[in-house]
């Protein structure tokens, strides 16, 4: 049985990010909103996203014969598009702290267009009184989000659903990489969208459509990866650097 799902391309490409999303879901259940309780009970994600980047990582190798990220080409265009995505995502909410500033009163719709407040989410400075455990969590939340994410993801959206979307049969793997369809380029980008926040949509469907770009213009799965791992390390420095938590 084991060697019959190791065989599957479609399972390959499917799997991690299904476990990456059920392992995401897993915080909820285990917090406890409790001042007095140590920082690993009121803040699970702590320990759940560095068993979550562990379990992942092991089943991307377990599947690894499967994947085909060259050629590595295309990976300065990769790079720009990763810091310009990026610093669009976050654009909004630095709008919105300037017109705060200049005594602008936030209306329902900013949101909808990432006009949000971002302090809240993965702190890590709730570990910070042990120098290790602060050094851990930090290390491992950039490990999850450069060098997990961005295979976990674009395995799917790109490497599976971008292919099977032009399928009549499901076999995706037969499909050459990167081959552009505005009804793929639709429904790929919008689906990206839809998984995030609404304060994200737009950023989301901005990173999509750039991504969808890399993927089409530089027929390499590799490349899109390079640029989501690019983005993201972006992302994290710009998040310690300003303590925006809501951003990760």
């Amino acid at each position: 049985m084991l060697s019959r799902l190791r065989s599957s391309a479609t399972a390959a490409y499917v799997l991690p990010l299904l476990l990456f999303t059920l392992m995401g879901s897993l915080p909820g259940m285990f917090r406890i909103n409790n001042s007095e309780l140590p920082w690993h009970v009121r803040a699970p994600e702590h320990w759940v996203y560095p068993l979550q980047t562990i379990l992942c990582a092991a089943v991307l190798l377990f599947f690894r014969r499967h994947y085909a990220f060259k050629p590595w080409r295309g990976l300065g265009l990769a790079f720009v598009l990763g810091i310009v995505s990026i610093a669009i995502w976050v654009a909004p909410a630095l709008l919105r702290e300037s017109l705060i500033r200049h005594g602008h009163e936030a209306a329902f719709w900013w949101p909808w267009l990432g006009l949000a407040e971002r302090l809240k989410g993965f702190d890590p400075t709730i570990a910070q009184d042990s120098p290790l455990w602060f050094s851990l969590v930090v290390g491992m939340r950039f490990a999850r989000m450069v060098l997990v994410v961005p295979f976990v993801e674009e395995l799917f959206w790109r490497g599976f659903l971008m292919r099977y979307l032009m399928t009549e049969d499901g076999r995706f793997e037969r499909v050459a990489f990167g081959i552009h369809r505005w009804r793929v380029f639709w429904i790929v980008t919008l689906a990206v969208m839809l998984i995030h926040n609404s304060e994200d949509y737009l950023g989301a469907f901005v990173w999509g459509a750039l991504m969808y770009l890399v993927a089409v213009r530089t027929k390499s799965l590799g490349a899109c990866v390079f640029m989501h791992a690019v983005g993201n390390l972006a992302l994290g420095l710009y998040v310690m650097k300003t303590q925006q938590w809501g951003f990760w």
